[in-house]
């Protein structure tokens, strides 16, 4: 097993360094513009082009999945040329680029999804090379506050997204082309701050295997990272997109139609406030019982789903678990997966990661999407319970493995 090594001079030990603040910054822009099509898709698919659930679903899990190859390319290109930023750019650009191109597609299934398609590329590029510029600018001690600082202000644009979206809905009605406009404008400016005022790392001494698509993924070999990909993918596999959460939630609290595009802001909220203290624990505690009891917060949101007509408390209590759940997960994998990765591979080993949970939620998506199309709402909640909580108890057993391995 490798553990990340800590080069003291060249890193500030007790608080964050100011990378992570400016990356923080950059997702934060980013997010707005992400998050005002991410609140707008299922009103603009659904309602007002008229789609079928097994239709969302497919392009939901396009929007979800489309990340999955290429976040091995971004690690595997940043790791090699040591251009974690570089490599990061692209992605920024790639998707603020198809922001324009949404209203250009019009009603077109097949545009609207290969315009997702590139929109998620983007961020598949980017995710891996983003996280390993957080790793490698923190001490190992440290990993959860500086990821947790890092959602939390990536969460304050998923908190303005939304409500960004709103007023111009409220404004303009269900028209497409302000929406993507004006998400192309916060990911562009996402991007300037991103070239202006993050810094790149020195490239470091060598500290394992050279950087090479076969190396990252020869980590799959080490028990310990091995197990922590599987699990990942398995409660991938069982975590339904947001997209879908947040549907359901409106129709079994029988919650008004146009407060759906707000429901994103109350997972945010929370998200937010949580991330940063939850990371923090993960760091006293250990990381992965806060991300198996992140999923365990997820299974109270799908159980509430069974609570039909319970109107604002209903909503209210589930998207505060969801919240808690991407506090309890997000950076805590992240910051889990960084300390078995040599610095050498620190990207290739975050996006294999990333690339299982990705293809596992697209699976989901889709399979979801035929599900709620052809069967009860209450089948395809039980189902979702039901796959929920065997892969907790998967990913409960792999890990108490991987604390035996360790201990012998």
């Amino acid at each position: 097993m490798y553990v990340a090594s800590v080069r003291a001079g060249k890193r500030v030990k007790g608080r964050v360094p100011g990378t992570v603040v400016a990356l923080g910054a950059v997702s934060l822009l980013t997010d707005v513009s992400a998050e005002m099509v991410t609140a707008f898709m299922p009103v603009y698919l659904l309602f007002t082009l008229n789609m079928g659930y097994a239709q969302f679903g497919v392009l939901d899990g396009l929007y979800t999945g489309a990340t999955a190859v290429l976040r091995l390319v971004g690690g595997h290109v940043s790791d090699r040329t040591h251009r974690h930023k570089a490599v990061a750019a692209v992605g920024y650009g790639l998707s603020a680029v198809t922001k324009l191109i949404f209203p250009l597609v019009g009603a077109s299934a097949f545009g609207i999804g290969a315009t997702m398609a590139a929109d998620r590329a983007g961020k598949g590029l980017r995710t891996a090379p983003r996280d390993a510029l957080i790793s490698l600018a923190t001490p190992p001690d440290r990993l959860g506050a500086a990821f947790g600082l890092h959602r939390s202000m990536d969460t304050v644009g998923a908190l303005l997204g939304p409500l960004v979206t709103f007023l111009l809905l409220y404004s303009i009605g269900t028209v497409a082309g302000p929406v993507f406009v004006v998400s192309a404008c916060f990911a562009v400016v996402g991007l300037i701050v991103l070239v202006a005022f993050v810094r790149e790392n020195p490239r470091p001494a060598p500290t394992g295997p050279p950087p090479s698509l076969k190396a990252g993924l020869a980590l799959l070999r080490q028990a310990g990272y091995r197990r922590v990909t599987i699990a990942a993918a398995l409660l991938g596999l069982a975590t339904l997109s947001d997209a879908f959460v947040f549907i359901l939630v409106q129709k079994a609290t029988d919650a008004p139609l146009h407060l759906l595009p707000l429901f994103p802001l109350g997972t945010a909220l929370v998200f937010l406030l949580a991330a940063a203290p939850l990371g923090r624990l993960a760091d006293r505690i250990g990381r992965w019982p806060v991300f198996l009891g992140g999923h365990v917060l997820l299974l109270g949101v799908y159980v509430l789903l069974l609570g039909t007509g319970t109107g604002y408390v209903g909503v209210g209590a589930a998207l505060l678990l969801h919240g808690l759940f991407y506090a309890a997960t997000d950076g805590v994998l992240s910051a889990r997966v960084s300390a078995l990765v040599p610095e050498s591979l620190r990207a290739s080993g975050l996006s294999v990661v990333q690339t299982g949970q990705a293809l596992a939620r697209l699976v989901s998506s889709v399979a979801f999407g035929f599900l709620l199309q052809f069967a009860a709402f209450g089948t395809a909640v039980y189902a979702a319970i039901g796959s929920l909580v065997m892969a907790v108890l998967v990913a409960w057993r792999l890990n108490a493995l991987a604390d035996t391995a360790a201990a012998e």
